[in-house]
């Protein structure tokens, strides 16, 4: 997905920068055997995402799953360890789908608090595209085993190194206060949002009920990191004689 950096603001995305399989890597000798490992890859996400709609996530294995894709039982594991494991590159996918929307429709001189609703708006419509398996897909990554648990915190990881990108062009356009602590408001823009997708995964919200709170929670954090408006002159400052 590789947003464009500019100065001073790569720092932030090196890691995103460089989604792509095998981008800016030394190429290996043996790229026919990596070509069928990621459609390997592809098979079985297509299968798992039959099998988990079909018969529901809990009654899902890794056995019906290689069966579904037309694999022993024995090699689904030189891909993945958990069903959760797929889970989680379907989330990534989505989210590399979101940021190069994001990225097209994205006016840089906009208010910062427009370009962060932009960005949470792109990836809920992607994934309300599909909500049944998407309402899956969050439950398992709440839960995931250990393995699956690092593949999650490097989803976080790099969702809040992207929402920081964003705040700091903002910071630097005068958007935002100038002593804010740009990966902390990153954090809590990235939970809020998290907090509400968790609720409707749950039954807790409806689809519109968690944009919906999405947008109001963005709204209340803004009013908190944005840049406090210059009074006129002459004008009195509360609690300023």
């Amino acid at each position: 997905m590789g947003p464009p950096d500019q100065q001073g603001e790569s720092k932030f995305v090196a890691d995103s920068a460089s989604s792509g399989p095998g981008r800016g890597a030394v190429r290996r000798r043996d790229d026919g055997r990596l070509l069928r490992g990621r459609r390997t890859r592809m098979r079985l996400r297509k299968a798992a995402r039959e099998l988990i709609l079909e018969v529901g996530f809990d009654r899902a294995t890794l056995r019906g799953i290689a069966e579904r894709a037309g694999m022993g039982t024995s090699s689904i594991y030189r891909h993945l360890r958990s069903k959760e494991e797929l889970l989680i590159w379907e989330l990534a996918d989505l989210q590399g789908e979101a940021w190069t929307r994001f990225r097209k429709q994205d006016d840089r001189s906009a208010p910062t608090r427009e370009r962060v609703a932009l960005f949470f708006d792109a990836q809920h419509e992607l994934l309300a595209r599909n909500p049944d398996f998407t309402v899956i897909a969050l439950r398992a990554a709440t839960y995931p085993h250990v393995h699956a648990a690092r593949d999650s915190l490097r989803l976080t990881d790099r969702t809040i190194a992207l929402l920081a990108e964003i705040l700091q062009s903002g910071r630097k356009n005068g958007d935002l206060d100038p002593a804010v602590d740009l990966l902390s408001a990153a954090n809590a823009l990235f939970h809020v949002a998290t907090s509400a997708r968790i609720s409707w995964a749950n039954g807790l919200l409806t689809e519109a009920g968690c944009r919906k709170a999405i947008e109001a929670s963005v709204a209340l954090l803004f009013r908190g990191i944005g840049r406090a408006p210059v009074p006129p002159p002459g004008s009195h400052v509360p609690g300023v004689p």
